[in-house]
């Protein structure tokens, strides 16, 4: 019998690799050049042969070529650190090209990089990109370029400062909403991450033609259902023709508005939006809303059947504005969160909501945090809550309230809990939403 000595000891027949495989291999080596034969592979063998598929692939031949899957998974760990898929509904393509574009607007300077690199990504992401969050946002770095010394800094100072508003703006959204049909959240800052040391406010402020700019981009973008401007210097000027023109969007469920500096006149608009609208969700803390805009805001909230999300965390709305929104809530069915912590609030408003949660059955959270509510208050608070049912979570830290009223308070918020809990979650899922 022969017996045949192989020079590698380890070698077997088992690293001999098979027909499949050198197939596999030869169809994700020549894929630029023969997509055809990849589009007709079945589904389970393109699932094998993305992981011998290049990183260096031209976008435009992946994009609609390969399935979502290992492929991009690949991609998106090696352009960044932390990649948390749950973020961009379990799909790694989805997070992929989100990603992409977000790092291609935020890097976008305006008169400087050519728009042809986002003119030529746009269609091959459009399918996928659901959602939009934009963290920084820059100026054309004209604005900014200071001279040599003192005296040339100070002119550069000053021809900033008395340059027209209108010549100056950020990243046009215009024609990126327009191509985007799937988009359903955008969430905007116009600042800039790092600025050292060419520091200038209007780095971190929406301008005139930035709002204008963005009503134009909002009317070709009707898919949209969340939007979010935060910290970005809007007043009440730049707010009213951002809500004017999303009085009539077919699909916006959801308008925050926090860290800004709206005033009255803003919440105006707020208001007048929310009673022609269909917003479920809308956040406007850390703003400068006095009694005005809450008494304006409470009369639309009094006759609403569809908002179910109130914020109002640190304006000034005070009592009389306190009042105004605790008595539309006698009226209104819907609203299952509200809060009013650090609005100036005291007693009086304390009295006027214990009334409101002996009879309304439908509100579930309610802040009342760093408002002077004092012992009267927390004593109505604490009597209204024994006969309240469905109030299961009431912030009352910061009030001055003695801590046997906030105990009581407390105790009661924890029934209701216990009780919501044993009801199941087939009664919470019609009761309310989750936020």
């Amino acid at each position: 019998m022969r017996i045949i000595i192989a020079e590698d000891p380890n070698w077997s027949l088992d690293l001999v690799p098979s027909l499949s495989s050198l197939c596999q291999r030869c169809i994700a080596d020549k894929i630029e050049d023969h997509k055809y034969l990849f589009e007709k592979l079945t589904p389970e063998l393109k699932d094998a042969i993305q992981p011998k598929l290049s990183l260096s692939l031209p976008l435009h031949v992946t994009a609609d070529l390969v399935p979502d899957g290992v492929f991009w998974k690949r991609c998106c760990q090696q352009r960044w650190n932390i990649c948390d898929i749950s973020l961009y509904g379990f799909s790694w393509k989805r997070m992929f090209f989100e990603r992409h574009l977000e790092n291609l607007i935020e890097l976008f300077v305006p008169e400087e990089t050519d728009f042809k690199v986002i003119l030529d990504v746009l269609p091959l992401c459009k399918n996928y990109v659901k959602r939009l969050h934009i963290t920084q946002l820059l100026l054309p770095s004209r604005k900014f370029v200071k001279g040599r010394d003192d005296d040339q800094n100070e002119v550069a100072t000053l021809a900033n400062e008395e340059e027209d508003d209108t010549t100056t703006g950020h990243f046009d959204f215009g024609t990126v909403l327009a191509e985007l049909t799937e988009l359903e959240e955008l969430y905007l800052v116009y600042r800039i991450k790092q600025c050292g040391m060419n520091f200038e406010w209007a780095m971190f402020q929406i301008t005139d033609r930035d709002c204008r700019a963005l009503t134009i981009a909002f009317k070709g973008c009707k898919t949209l259902k969340v939007l979010r401007i935060r910290q970005s210097q809007i007043d009440d000027k730049k707010c009213r023709p951002l809500l004017r023109c999303l009085m009539e969007h077919p699909s916006l469920i959801e308008l925050d508005l926090s860290h800004n500096i709206i005033r009255d006149g803003g919440a105006r608009s707020v208001a007048e939006l929310l009673s022609k609208g269909q917003l479920k969700k809308l956040n406007i803390c850390n703003n400068e809303i006095e009694v005005q805009g809450a008494q304006a805001l409470a009369e639309v909230l009094s006759n609403n059947s569809s908002l179910l999300y109130l914020n109002l965390r640190l304006n000034q709305v005070r009592d009389e504005g306190g009042q105004a929104i605790a008595e539309a809530l006698q009226k209104n069915t819907t609203l299952t969160y509200l809060n009013l912590a650090g609005n100036d609030l005291t007693f009086i408003t304390a009295i006027v909501l214990s009334k409101v949660l002996l009879k309304n059955r439908r509100l579930r959270t309610l802040d009342l945090s760093c408002n002077l509510l004092g012992d009267v208050g927390g004593k109505a608070l604490a009597e209204a809550m024994a006969h309240n049912s469905t109030l299961t979570d009431c912030d009352i830290r910061e009030t001055d309230m003695d801590e046997t009223n906030a105990t009581s308070i407390n105790k009661a918020i924890w029934t209701n809990q216990c009780a919501d809990r044993y009801r199941g979650p087939l009664h919470r899922r019609r009761s309310t939403i989750c936020i």
